[in-house]
């Protein structure tokens, strides 16, 4: 055979361009950052502006139309995503709000949809499946876009603790609803898509919890040879919750987001360099996932469907989403004043333009003109959303003040000892400034040894006063390391007076 019409594997020069151009894109993507804190301007429109700008129809003149391979892409960035997010959940503002997100996440989705679909039907003309996919993509808040802007603002922690618990949740319920949308044929009956949604987020709940607790009791007990294999095993860990429960026919994306939040709050070692990890890993998942997102839009085609797309928009917006809020959280007592800034804050980002692959990749009828109309409403209302969430939050009055800046205690195990080496740096704003050694008060067991103070360490005198910026070296051994770590964040939040005051350092910082 003359070996014709096969395909040339790539040459070791080919691979150095594709990977020059790549780290190119990244840096220009990580420089955006900056940018966009500057501006305010949200950052997933800065990475989509750079893919489009690098497609056909800008100046890199890239022609890229694999829809199936940007949802893979999109599913694997989603599951970095929502695990980074899961990690820095702090399981003390979501406790209380569960019920409350759960309740948005499964009936707010469902008045959404049903708001929405009606809309696109009436007011655009999509027919009925059309405008029923429609209305489920749009009706997911976007977790990267919640966490992201959110832990910019400082909001009660109910609010922020129902918004991120909300979009962790949320988006098991509508891929169920898109890819029963998406089939060829008649659509299920509802009360069967309901039974399909509870099971699969079972399943998912369980497996995400077992897996993230199993998890954490290895990471906890077992002495790595290396402190950077602790963030690798966390991540693992996390996708490993993911495919668990998508075998088993649950939500993955919901196991992979409990499996995270169990690993975020169970103080596991090297906690600080795991969190940096993760939180890079997750930019670099966005990055990528955004620019692809622009590459396969075609801006050529979108003049028609920037009407409909404003309309949908406008429902989803004002009607849709505050209705659903309203119906789901007044139960709750929740005050007007916080329905009304999560009203606004249903941000979308870029899982509802990956939604819209799924009709793409199934090939329903009129599915280029769905990714077009989500593209549009996505990019309009993120840049009219994003921004202008501090001001309402000023204006109603919701912003908190700064509390005393949390201890990141980093943890390595001393296995063979059977001890703890804690290591931490006192933080501006952290009250343990001016506090002497000794009136630490940690358990027997504990002891501070070294303190690094402007870049001389020294062994601490029990009179030893500590200061804003000092850094240092505690040694616990292992059934009070938990008491220890305890007692310095009590510290750090209410002062050598922390205990008698009521601050006792129980969930601090996770």
């Amino acid at each position: 055979m003359s070996g014709q019409g096969r395909e040339r594997p790539l040459t070791v020069h080919q691979l150095n361009q594709l990977l020059l151009v790549c780290s190119l894109v990244l840096l220009v993507a990580v420089a955006a950052v900056r940018i966009s804190s500057r501006s305010g301007l949200p950052s997933l429109l800065v990475y989509l502006g750079i893919g489009v700008l690098m497609g056909q129809d800008g100046i890199g003149g890239i022609r890229f139309d694999d829809a199936e391979l940007t949802q893979v892409i999109g599913y694997a960035a989603l599951v970095v995503i929502l695990a980074e997010g899961g990690l820095g959940t702090k399981w003390k503002e979501v406790r209380p709000a569960l019920p409350a997100a759960s309740t948005l996440a499964l009936v707010g989705v469902s008045v959404s949809v049903g708001i929405t679909a009606t809309a696109a039907h009436y007011l655009t003309g999509l027919e009925w499946r059309q405008a029923l996919i429609v209305g489920a993509v749009v009706s997911s808040t976007d977790a990267a876009a919640v966490f992201s802007v959110l832990r910019k603002i400082p909001l009660p922690a109910r609010v922020t603790g129902t918004l991120e618990a909300e979009s962790g949740f949320n988006d098991a319920p509508v891929v169920i609803l898109v890819v029963a949308f998406s089939v060829h044929g008649p659509v299920e009956h509802w009360y069967a898509l309901l039974g399909e949604i509870a099971l699969e987020l079972v399943i998912g709940a369980a497996i995400g919890l077992a897996v993230g607790w199993l998890g954490s009791w290895g990471l906890r007990h077992v002495a790595l040879p290396a402190s950077g294999l602790y963030p690798i095993a966390v991540m693992a860990i996390a996708v490993t919750a993911y495919a668990a429960g998508a075998l088993a026919h649950g939500s993955g994306f919901l196991a992979v987001y409990l499996a995270s939040v169990v690993m975020g709050n169970a103080k596991l070692p090297h906690w600080p360099a795991t969190r940096g990890f993760a939180d890079g890993l997750g930019w670099i998942a966005q990055i990528g996932m955004f620019v692809l997102l622009g590459l396969l839009v075609t801006p050529h085609e979108l003049g028609d469907d920037i009407l409909p797309a404003l309309v949908i928009g406008l429902v989803l917006t004002m009607v849709a989403r505050p209705l659903s809020v309203v119906l789901c959280l007044t139960p709750y007592r929740v005050a007007w004043q916080e329905q009304t800034l999560m009203s606004w804050a249903g941000l979308r980002g870029a899982v509802p333009i990956i939604l819209a692959t799924i009709p793409m990749v199934s090939g329903i009828e009129g599915s280029r003109r769905i990714f077009s109309i989500v593209f549009v409403l996505v990019v309009v209302y993120t840049l009219i959303q994003g921004p202008t969430l501090p001001w309402l939050a000023r204006k109603l009055r919701l912003g908190e003040d700064s509390e005393a800046a949390d201890l990141g205690i980093e943890s390595a195990p001393l296995e063979r000892l059977r001890g703890h080496l804690l290591s931490l740096a006192i933080p501006e704003g952290s009250k343990m400034h001016g506090v002497e050694i000794n009136e630490l008060r940690l358990p027997a067991g504990a002891a501070v040894t070294l303190v690094v103070r402007d870049g001389k360490s020294f062994v601490p005198l029990p009179t030893t006063v500590l200061r804003l910026g000092d850094e240092l070296l505690v040694v616990a051994t292992d059934p009070v390391r938990d008491a220890a770590e305890r007692r310095l964040r009590a510290v750090g939040h209410g002062g050598k007076l922390a205990g008698w005051l009521g601050t006792n350092g129980e969930g601090a910082g996770r």
